[in-house]
């Protein structure tokens, strides 16, 4: 990066230790070393005593547990709970309700998509709300708006127009609400590996939703209308909200002069560094959703049961979950930046696979293998917070944010279209050597940035 940005994490809240950098333990955990010097007589030298050996403090927690150690972060991940629960039911309901009120599969599917569209407005012309209002406020105002949307969406008068219009008014907001809750974790742990951590359970617990929370949805949606469990919905809003206000503290914005829209955007992107990382983050998904978003076409393609098919969309999910685990647990943070660019490059190399028209078990596996580097994403992390300066923070997150959204849209589209033209199996192998080519050049830019910024500390050093 052009510029070396050095800052202090901010205080922790007075009710949770300020988490300990590199290992060190806190000042009030450390040993008294004032020497006494007993008299030994008169005129005599005084010869100082060898300090009392303190108690050893004990260690602290390491890993997952240290972030939870954080009161805040406890708040934040259990509104992160119901908001998300309130997500995918909203996003079930909503499509069968449509369905129900047109029997169009493609006003219903239509539903869906308007999930990942409006990312783009939301991310691009909001983002400097974020860095320019208190973070707390924006994160309590985007759950009202949610809770509001959703428990007008559950009026019974309410039409099919007004419900997609609601549907991208919550994708509009998503984008900000998942920025600000970003960079506000950056506020509560620090930049250093606490943050990182932190990140990475939020992303295992999005990860787990894939798997387990439509299922439960589905569930509700068997005891009670859509209708009904768009209620449950708004209620989730409603408690996240709630959560937010009592379990976070009150900080002011980063950078209240900053300037809005698209000029605030290209001042964000002006940076470099900024620019390579954002990129690191966009393309991987943008190829990683293909399989996933043709393994219907393939199952069927194939003679695959229904089991079957909910196997290869399990995959990728478990192999990501399994990923962050590992390195979030057993990983060190120099170990977890050594190997960002290698699992980054080769994190869709395993869709060669498909190339033979291979059985579900081996396309799972390589669907399973493919998600287990998206570890490098905590790595990505700790670079990202480091690179972009605190009071664009807010800003360059939500950006960060809605391009992965965003992208990940135009990835399915993308492979519906080819899909049109060529086999799903060839689709899905090709992605594997154009996806490859794309982070291979994405890894060099970013490499060039390192070494510009290394540059750029040897001088100021001097």
């Amino acid at each position: 990066m052009p510029e070396n940005h050095t800052r202090t994490p901010p205080p922790a809240p007075a009710s949770t230790p300020a988490p300990a950098r590199d290992g060190a333990l806190p000042d009030a955990a450390l040993p008294d070393t004032a020497e006494t010097t007993p008299a030994a007589g008169a005129g005599a030298a005084r010869e100082a005593a060898p300090p009392a050996p303190a108690p050893e403090a004990p260690a602290p927690p390491g890993g997952y547990r240290a972030v939870f150690a954080v009161r805040e972060f406890r708040f934040v991940f259990a509104a992160h709970l119901f908001s998300l629960l309130g997500v995918v039911v909203s996003e079930l309901a909503l499509t069968v309700l449509v369905y129900d009120m047109t029997r169009s599969p493609l006003l219903s599917s239509l539903t869906f998509a308007l999930g990942f569209l409006p990312y783009l407005l939301g991310g691009t012309l909001l983002a400097g709300l974020t860095d320019r209002l208190p973070p707390r406020r924006i994160l309590v105002v985007c759950d009202l708006v949610c809770a509001g949307c959703v428990a007008v969406m559950a009026a019974p008068a309410t039409p099919v127009a007004l419900l997609l219009v609601l549907r991208c008014a919550i994708a509009v907001v998503s984008p900000v609400f998942n920025g600000t809750r970003m960079a506000t974790l950056a506020d509560i742990l620090g930049e250093g590996d606490l943050f990182v951590l932190g990140r990475s359970l939020l992303r295992i617990v999005s990860q787990s939703a894939l798997l387990t929370g439509y299922a439960a949805a589905g569930v509700l949606l068997t005891v009670v209308p859509p209708r009904g469990a768009l209620v449950v919905t708004a209620a989730t809003f409603l408690a996240s909200a709630l959560l937010l206000r009592l379990g976070t503290a009150r900080r002011p914005a980063r950078a209240c002069g900053a300037a809005g829209g698209l000029s605030g955007t290209f001042a964000v992107l002006r940076n470099r560094r900024v620019r390579a990382l954002m990129l690191m983050f966009w393309v991987p998904p943008l190829f990683a959703v293909v399989p996933e978003a043709l393994a219907a076409p393939y199952a069927d393609r194939t003679g695959a049961s229904t089991a079957a098919l909910g196997l290869l969309m399990c995959a990728l999910p478990v192999g990501t979950i399994a990923g962050e685990l590992f390195a979030g647990s057993f990983l060190s943070a120099a170990t977890r930046s050594r190997i960002v660019l290698p699992l980054a490059v080769t994190g869709v190399l395993p869709y060669l696979l498909y190339a033979p028209e291979p059985g579900v078990p081996l396309a799972a596996a390589a669907l399973l293998l493919a998600g287990a580097t998206g570890a490098y994403t905590l790595g990505l992390d700790a670079w990202f917070v480091a690179a972009v300066p605190e009071e664009q923070r807010g800003r360059a997150m939500t950006l960060m944010t809605a391009g992965m959204m965003t992208v990940q849209g135009v990835g399915m589209a993308g492979a519906g279209i080819a899909a049109e033209f060529a086999p799903v199996h060839v689709v899905v192998a090709g992605t594997g050597v154009l996806g490859t080519l794309c982070l291979l050049a994405a890894a060099v830019e970013l490499r060039a940035t390192e070494r510009r910024d290394g540059a750029d500390r040897h001088m100021t050093s001097r």
